[in-house]
């Protein structure tokens, strides 16, 4: 799938700049040692969510975003929905990740001769898959 077919929302907000997302979830595992076994086993103890947005910046949409929640001394949280819909694919993918938290804002970020980008790192609990190939 070509991932010049992606779209991306944050709650009710359309991102046309992303030009990027990343999301995946971890298992957090410890050993489990077997007696008369050699072999390590592994049991997950935890799950936890995270990923990336990488936005052409073209907006202060995050810059307001940050200042109107640390001024209340709140966290940036919100709902990301993706959608993958490559023409020539078998059908599109969409996904919404729940409970995203932003950990990461740029304030100011910038360079002469360059275009403005931003990255956004995220942690999210749980997804739901909307559409399937």
């Amino acid at each position: 799938m070509n991932g010049t077919f992606g779209e991306l929302w944050i709650d009710a907000d359309y991102m046309a700049e992303t030009t990027a997302l990343q999301a995946k979830m971890k298992f957090d595992t410890a050993e489990v040692t077997q007696a008369r076994n050699l072999k390590k086993g592994y049991k997950v103890t935890g799950i936890s969510g995270s990923g990336t947005v990488k936005l052409n910046k073209v907006t202060s949409y995050w810059l307001k975003r940050a200042a109107q929640a640390i001024k209340k001394g709140k966290a940036i949280r919100g709902t990301i929905i993706s959608n993958l819909d490559d023409p020539e694919a078998f059908g599109g993918e969409r996904v919404r990740l729940k409970d995203c938290i932003f950990t990461e804002i740029p304030i100011a970020d910038w360079e002469a001769g360059k275009l403005g980008e931003e990255s956004i790192p995220f942690n999210f609990s749980d997804f739901d898959v909307l559409d399937a190939i």
